[in-house]
């Protein structure tokens, strides 16, 4: 599985970037998919998870913000991101094949492992 991050970018406060998340040797609509992210000196944590066509939850953090959507034909899974502040700067991290499990990242109360990770993309949003 390769996972591919794309569209990081400086935006200020208030604006909006889309991030994009490709991947080879898997089918989006087949697994569990996470976005999370990585501020400096802070723990990765869960921001989106897709666990079904029909179920996508959030980071309280990001609620009403944030908004995953998936293009099956194109395999890509994007991260629409809205009225950003510049806590939400960090290294943004697209993961396939996830499941909850114990000893995992944080997401919400609870803990996620995935088995396919992207490099990342950094997004930074200036005040």
């Amino acid at each position: 599985v390769q996972v591919v991050e794309s569209g990081g970018g400086l935006v200020q406060a208030g604006g909006s970037l889309r991030l994009s998340c490709t991947a080879t040797g898997l089918r989006f609509d087949d697994y569990v998919m996470v976005w999370f992210r990585q501020a400096p000196g802070k723990e990765r944590e869960g921001v989106g998870i897709v666990e079904s066509a029909d179920k996508t939850s959030y980071a309280d953090s990001v609620k009403g913000r944030f908004t995953i959507s998936q293009d099956n034909a194109k395999n890509t899974l994007y991260l629409q991101m809205d009225s950003l502040k510049p806590e939400d700067t960090a290294m943004y991290y697209c993961a396939a094949a996830c499941s909850y499990t114990y000893g995992g990242y944080s997401f919400g109360a609870r803990t996620v492992t995935c088995g396919g990770w992207g490099e990342g993309t950094q997004v930074t949003v200036s005040s």
